[in-house]
């Protein structure tokens, strides 16, 4: 008789557990996130996005780690250097006429600013200024 207890009780939280799993499910799939994330950002596929990579902080190196994850990302970092001005906020500029390629870019570096500044050259695709808020991600350790 308690063998029998034990089988129903088991039963009754396996049944707990795969309703909760459902609920749990259900909500997340129903309210999409508010912001854009790192993880699912890449160069837009089959086009060759050129980008200027500008450190308007004082960090060094600041400017190699942007131009490490666009690259890894599929954006084509054709020019890095450091801006004159210093910045708090990082600023995208859109010099293409592509504002979707801008967004991608700035979603990289959230909380940045988009602007677009049309340049009739078409060596530059999107320029970025490094400000300040921008925290790169996490390097691993290549010991």
């Amino acid at each position: 008789m308690s063998r029998r207890w034990i089988v129903a009780g088991v039963a009754v939280l396996m049944a707990i557990g795969a309703g909760g799993v459902a609920l749990s499910r259900s909500n997340t799939s129903s309210s999409p996130p508010t912001t854009p994330t790192r993880a699912g950002v890449v160069a837009p596929e089959s086009v060759r996005v050129r980008v200027q990579v500008l450190n308007g902080t004082r960090v060094r190196g600041l400017a190699h780690r942007a131009t490490t994850l666009l690259r890894g990302r599929g954006f084509d970092v054709v020019e890095t250097g450091t801006s004159s001005k210093q910045t708090d906020t990082t600023l995208v500029i859109d010099l293409s006429g592509h504002p979707e390629w801008a967004k991608r870019v700035a979603a990289l570096f959230a909380p940045a600013r988009i602007q677009t500044r049309p340049d009739s050259s078409r060596y530059l695709d999107v320029a970025v200024v490094l400000g300040a808020t921008w925290r790169p991600p996490a390097e691993a350790l290549h010991p």
